[in-house]
C-alpha cells in the first residue's frame, strides 16, 4: 500500500467547455424528460422527441438493404480494417449516386466515409477549428454543431431562420455576423428541426452571400430527398461552382437505418478551392486519428444503392407526408400552440408555445416534463435547438400513434389552460 502524502490531482476541471456543451444535446435532454414518465400509465409512450422511426413497421427499411448487409457479411471480404477514407467501391458508388443531382460529376476522391452523420460533424468541425476562429450556425438548428464547436474551442455565432418566410435564412444577419475569422456557415436542408425545404432561388442567394464573404458552406443533407411539399429537394452542392460546399449525408434517414452508422462528407468543389486551401488535407489528417464506419456496412453500400427501388423511397415519403399533415392539422386545434409553417420535409416541425394561456407551466422544459409525467408523450423543448419556449415535434411514428399522442397533448394543454 502506498504511503506518504496524497498527491494533488489537478484533473477535476477537465475540459469544462465540453462538459457544459454535453448538457444541451438532444439525447441528454430527452433522457431527463423520460425519467419523468409515469410507470403506472398503461398507455404506450408516444416518442415525438427524436427522429428514429426504425421501430415502426410502416418505416421498416427495404429488404434490399437488409440482403446487402447479409451478403457483405457472408462474403468474408469485409472482416478487415478499411482505409481511413473508406473503401473505394463504396466511395465510388456514393459519388455516382450523388452526381445524379448535380451539374458536374463527383469522383471517389470527393467522398469520405464516416461512422454516421454525427461523426461527420465531429470531423468537419475539428478539422476547421483554429485559434480565434468562428462558425455560423442556424437558429433554430441541430445542437450537436454547437457542442462539437465548444469542444474544439470554436466560437459559435447564430444567424436566424425566419418562420414567417418558411424558415428561410436571414441573410442580413449572416453578413452582420461574419468576419475574416469565420471558417464556415452551416445550412441544414431539408431542415432539422423546422421541416422546411430550401428553394433553389434562396439556396443560390445563400451561396452568393457566402462567396461575397469568402466562407465555405457546410450542407447538412442527412434528410436529403425526404421532401413531400411544394419545394423539391435540391442539394446545396449545385452551388459548388459559386462557393465551395462540404456536404454531410448518411443512410440513416432515407433508408431508416440510423443504427448502421454509415455517413459521408463530400467535397462539392469543382473549382478546387478546398484542395488549394488545405481543407482536404485537414479532413484526411483527422480521419487518420478517428474511428471508421464498420467495414461490412461499407461493403454493402454498392448493393444497397443499386438495388433499392423508387417504390421504397416513395412509400417512405408518402408516409411522412401523411404524418406531417396529421401533425399540422391536430396542432392547429391546440390553443396554446402555433405552427408557423407546415413541414415539407425531414421528420419534424417547430411550434411556438403561448405560455400566457397556461397555468403552472413556467417554460418549454416544464411543459415537456409535465407532459411526459401526465400523458406519456415525449417532445423536445425548443431551447435545445435554440428557440426558448418553442417545441420540436417529430412526426415519424405510426400515424395512429401520432394521432393518439397529439390528442394527449391537446388534453394536457386544455387541462393546464388558464381559467377565464
Amino acid at each position: 500500500m502506498a504511503t506518504g502524502p496524497s498527491p494533488k490531482w489537478d484533473i477535476s476541471h477537465a475540459n469544462g467547455e465540453g462538459k457544459t456543451a454535453s448538457l444541451i444535446t438532444v439525447r441528454s435532454v430527452l433522457e431527463k424528460i423520460m425519467k419523468n414518465l409515469n410507470e403506472s400509465d398503461t398507455r404506450p409512450v408516444v416518442p415525438l422527441g427524436h427522429g428514429d422511426p426504425s421501430a415502426f413497421p410502416c418505416f421498416r427499411t427495404t429488404r434490399a438493404a437488409e440482403d446487402a448487409i447479409v451478403d457483405a457479411v457472408r462474403s468474408a471480404k469485409f472482416n478487415c480494417y478499411a482505409p481511413t477514407v473508406g473503401i473505394e467501391p463504396a466511395r465510388r458508388s456514393i459519388a455516382e449516386h450523388l452526381s445524379c443531382d448535380l451539374p458536374y460529376k463527383l469522383s471517389p476522391d470527393d467522398v469520405y466515409l464516416t461512422a454516421g452523420a454525427n461523426h461527420a460533424i465531429e470531423v468537419l468541425v475539428t478539422a476547421l477549428a483554429r485559434p480565434g476562429a468562428n462558425i455560423l450556425l442556424p437558429r433554430p438548428g441541430y445542437p450537436l454543431y454547437e457542442s462539437r464547436a465548444s469542444f474544439s474551442q470554436l466560437e459559435v455565432r447564430h444567424f436566424d431562420l425566419l418562420p414567417e418566410k418558411g424558415w428561410e435564412v436571414d441573410l442580413d444577419s449572416v453578413e452582420a455576423l461574419a468576419n475574416d475569422r469565420t471558417v464556415a456557415m452551416v445550412v441544414i436542408n431539408p431542415g432539422n428541426p423546422c421541416g422546411n425545404v430550401l428553394t433553389l432561388e434562396h439556396m443560390k442567394k445563400i451561396a452568393e452571400t457566402a462567396r461575397k464573404l469568402g466562407i465555405l458552406l457546410i450542407a447538412d443533407e442527412v434528410y436529403g430527398h425526404l421532401a413531400f411539399g411544394s419545394n423539391p429537394f435540391v442539394p446545396v452542392g449545385v452551388c459548388g461552382p459559386i462557393t465551395p460546399v462540404l456536404t454531410i449525408g448518411s443512410m440513416s434517414k432515407r433508408w431508416i437505418v440510423p443504427g448502421w452508422r454509415l455517413g459521408w462528407i463530400v467535397t462539392n468543389d469543382p473549382t478546387g478551392i478546398l484542395q488549394r486551401s488545405g481543407i482536404v488535407e485537414a479532413l484526411k489528417s483527422y480521419l487518420n486519428i478517428t474511428a471508421d464506419p464498420t467495414t461490412f456496412v461499407q461493403g454493402a453500400v454498392t448493393q444497397i444503392l443499386n438495388n433499392t427501388t423508387e417504390d421504397f423511397f416513395l412509400k417512405i415519403t408518402n408516409t411522412l407526408c401523411k404524418s406531417a399533415n396529421i401533425c399540422y392539422d391536430r396542432l392547429k386545434e391546440i390553443p396554446c400552440i402555433t405552427c408557423p409553417h407546415k413541414a415539407e420535409g425531414s421528420m419534424s416541425t417547430m411550434v411556438k408555445l403561448n405560455l400566457s394561456l397556461l397555468e403552472d407551466i413556467s417554460d418549454d422544459m416544464d411543459f415537456c416534463v409535465k407532459l411526459a409525467k401526465e400523458e406519456s408523450v415525449v417532445v423536445l423543448p425548443g431551447f435545445v435547438v435554440g428557440l426558448k419556449n418553442w417545441l420540436r415535434v417529430t412526426f415519424s411514428v405510426e400515424p395512429s400513434l401520432l394521432e393518439d399522442g397529439l390528442g394527449r397533448i391537446k388534453a394536457f394543454s386544455l387541462r393546464h389552460a388558464k381559467k377565464k
